[in-house]
């Protein structure tokens, strides 16, 4: 009798766990597919940089490993990041001059622009 009873517990846990889960993953790709159609134009989302596949509308924890999202710009045909960082800035008149971060160039005090 004990046996009968573990055994339809362990099958009602067992159910119930894989109901959970494929509710979570069914959300998840509803929220992804939503987000994806919305990226045409120049958009800003939300991406786990472990899980790229990841972008959500707005921020939060990444529904795969649970780190925060970090905000990115989505341009229209391409996606990336827009961060300073890895950005390279020249001059217009000096090309040899560059920099990672925007400024003045040294050789005639012009803007850097972002090198393309």
């Amino acid at each position: 009798m004990k046996t009968k009873i573990l055994t339809t517990l362990f099958a009602l846990i067992l159910s119930g766990t894989m109901v959970f889960a494929q509710d979570t993953t069914k959300t998840m790709k509803k929220q992804m597919g939503k987000s994806k159609m919305e990226m045409q134009k120049d958009s800003v989302y939300y991406t786990c940089t472990m899980h790229p596949n990841v972008k959500l509308d707005k921020p939060g924890k990444c529904p795969q490993c649970g780190m925060d999202l970090v905000k990115t710009t989505a341009k229209a045909g391409k996606q990336g990041k827009k961060s300073d960082a890895l950005l390279s800035y020249t001059c217009t008149m000096h090309p040899e001059v560059t920099s990672g971060k925007p400024g003045k160039c040294p050789k005639c005090g012009m803007d850097l622009v972002v090198k393309k």
